[in-house]
């Protein structure tokens, strides 16, 4: 649920005052994240979405800690560029706006971003503060008038110097217009100093430092006076006392994160200043490091705390971008994960979620496309989270009758999750999202190990009496893991927290506590929750042929059981050519719409494979997980109600005819050859 303030603030367009912040600390201040305001002039995609996130996943990490933090997104809407579109699709530039704009919520809602107040700068909030911080800044002294000459980039809304200029275009490649107006300018050239005083004094205010060191030489360059104003087209906020003119579109937006504070009425200093400002590199020095800073000193108010731009998600054609073609939107991918992962909708949103803040570009570009996501997805959600979870709810109900064991807690792991919470807390301090979240599945992958470590099925064919303390440290960790990792997959630690029956933990205080864990909980039954996407589809995804629809079900034809021949006689050469392995199972459910088939992920040596079986009637997958069995390594890959199966289980039949697998004596290493 998000907590906003009314009509107003959210859509921009209503009369009346805004209510106040709605804080249960009434003047504390709040840890106050914003995102960019988005332009208006094309809809949403996975790099607006990116920094979204950033500021989601932060926001629900200090909820964790148990504060009250603040989040602001929105969309920029007063340039001349807006208007022009407007036009162009004969459309009031009002509804065009509100059409767009409505895109960019849409788009927040559908990924569960936590935003607090979608501000737009069409509101009369921002077009009063706007007006406030304009006059203040000109009684200062720091704006004056004096006559324009010169460039402007109108895509970019951006004033171009001469030297900038290549082949009669911009910088970023767009057509350029001479312009000659009377306008109002800022005196930016008198915050040279005081800017690298501030960068060398505070050195993690300016972040990544790769990026820092490139606003140091800009400013270092030389500053100059830049024009504030446009001659009013009709459109945009007019200067106070000079209606002739409009506020820049770059002046106007950067004011949009006091502006939704309430400034300049009281109250606002529960949020301002605001602690961090994300947003992606290419408005990071020029605006958000250099003048959008030099505004506040001119205006006499305190700075934001830190400004982070990170990188961008990139293909072999360069940047993702419109006119590229290669934007990928998110709508689009939690689709998919619906259609061809089988995930439900919350957890396909967790997907997209994950995939965002795992590619994240703190410091240089990433690649970033639907196969990146996709081997994210098998390998880190499916392998890593699921398998763990899977591991630890089917043994504890075929090891300790479904309920958490009165047994201590493996210090090795209580040390684990102390030490990935420490890492986790320096890479959130530090902005750096993507590390965090490696930081809780490093948890997951040490349980994965501790599981293959201690062996429960072993354990508990030997009665070793320590198996009631490795059931409960699985479960332990994995009730840890659904704390630490609930600020980036809020819905799938939500099903981890019903399937350990449980209330959510929400605490960052409680995580790694015995109390997190009541003994003698009683479980529910094991869920996967991210469904594996097969090999075939993994192709065509690497290929770039992604596939429509995912493959239906073969709709079996049923036969009548034939009475089992014994084959001919074979010679030795023949029989040599089967290649037996012995194999572990970390993982089985069952398939839907079928009454035998069981749907194995197993381990062979280093190599995971999945294997379909018939032995549903007669197996629960809890019987299944950490039980060796033997495989025909090199069959051929077949398809089973549209399922690719990459082996075959060896079983013999009982007096009914129901399988029996076959296993080793005793315990072989996996993928030990069968002979």
């Amino acid at each position: 649920m998000h907590r906003t303030w009314n009509h107003a603030r959210i859509c921009g367009r209503s009369e009346g005052e805004l209510s106040s912040v709605d804080s249960p600390n009434s003047m504390a201040k709040r840890h106050y994240v914003t995102t960019p305001i988005y332009y208006v002039n094309s809809v949403p995609h996975v790099g607006h979405a990116l920094t979204m996130m950033c500021c989601d996943v932060e926001k629900r990490y200090r909820e964790l800690l148990g504060e009250d933090p603040y989040f602001l997104t929105g969309t920029d809407e007063n340039g001349l560029k807006v208007m022009t579109a407007a036009q162009e699709a004969g459309e009031d530039p009002m509804a065009f706006v509100d059409r767009i704009s409505e895109t960019f919520r849409v788009c927040a809602d559908l990924l569960n971003v936590d935003y607090d107040v979608f501000f737009r700068t069409t509101s009369d909030q921002h077009r009063k503060a706007a007006q406030a911080l304009f006059e203040r800044i000109r009684d200062n002294g720091y704006i004056f008038q004096d006559k324009y000459e010169g460039w402007y980039d109108i895509s970019a809304e951006t004033f171009v110097k001469e030297s900038e200029i290549v082949d009669g275009k911009s910088p970023d490649g767009n057509e350029v217009t001479w312009v000659e107006e009377e306008n109002w300018f800022f005196k930016l050239s008198a915050f040279e100093k005081p800017l690298l005083d501030k960068i060398e004094s505070e050195p993690d205010w300016l972040l990544p430092h790769t990026r820092k060191n490139e606003v140091v030489s800009f400013i270092k360059q030389g500053l100059r006076d830049i024009c504030i104003t446009r001659a009013n087209p009709g459109w945009g906020i007019p200067v106070p006392g000079d209606e002739t003119k409009v506020i820049y579109v770059w002046f106007d937006a950067l004011i949009n994160y006091l502006a939704a504070t309430g400034w300049p009425d009281a109250g606002w200093e529960e949020l301002w200043p605001a602690d961090v400002h994300w947003m992606a590199k290419e408005i990071f020095t020029r605006f958000h490091a250099t003048l959008w800073p030099a505004m506040l000193m001119a205006a006499e108010l305190p700075l934001p705390k830190a400004v982070v731009a990170h990188g961008w998600f990139v293909f072999r054609d360069g940047k993702m971008s419109k006119s590229r073609g290669n934007v990928i939107a998110a709508e689009e991918l939690v689709k998919y994960y619906q259609e061809m992962a089988g995930c439900a909708h919350d957890l396909a949103v967790d997907v997209v979620r994950w995939s965002l803040i795992r590619s994240f570009p703190f410091e240089g570009d990433t690649d970033y496309s639907k196969f990146e996501v996709a081997n994210l997805y098998n390998s880190e959600l499916v392998n890593d989270f699921g398998n763990a979870l899977n591991r630890g709810l089917s043994m504890a109900h075929k090891f300790a009758d479904g309920v958490v064991p009165d047994a201590p807690i493996d210090s090795e792991m209580i040390a684990a999750i102390e030490k990935a919470k420490t890492d986790y807390t320096v890479y959130m301090d530090g902005h750096r999202l993507s590390d965090a979240a490696g930081a809780a599945l490093d948890l997951v992958r040490a349980l994965n190990k501790y599981v293959d470590d201690k062996a429960p099925w072993a354990m508990a064919k030997n009665e070793d009496p320590a198996l009631p303390s490795v059931i409960r440290t699985m479960l332990f960790v994995c009730r840890a893991s659904e704390g630490m990792l609930r600020p980036v997959i809020p819905a799938a630690c939500d099903a981890v927290a019903r399937q350990l029956n449980l209330e959510p933990l929400t605490k960052w205080s409680d995580i790694g506590t015995e109390a997190s864990l009541p003994v003698g909980t009683k479980l529910n039954q094991p869920e996967p929750i991210f469904p594996r996407l097969d090999k075939k589809i993994m192709e065509q995804l690497k290929q770039g042929d992604a596939p429509a629809e995912q493959p239906k079900a073969e709709k079996p034809v049923k036969k009548d059981k034939q009475k089992f021949e014994p084959p001919a006689e074979i010679e030795f050469p023949d029989f040599m050519k089967v290649n037996l392995k012995v194999a572990r199972v970390i993982e089985a459910e069952p398939v839907e719409g079928s009454d035998k088939l069981m749907k194995l992920q197993v381990k062979i040596g280093d190599e995971s494979r999945q294997i379909v079986a018939g032995i549903k009637k007669v197996y629960a997958p809890e019987d299944l997980i950490g039980r060796q069995v033997v495989v025909v390594y090199n069959l051929k890959p077949a398809k089973l109600m549209g399922i690719e199966s990459q082996g075959m289980v060896l079983a013999a039949d009982d007096a009914d005819g129901n399988a029996i697998l076959l296993q080793p004596d005793k315990e072989a290493p996996e993928g030990s050859s069968v002979h």
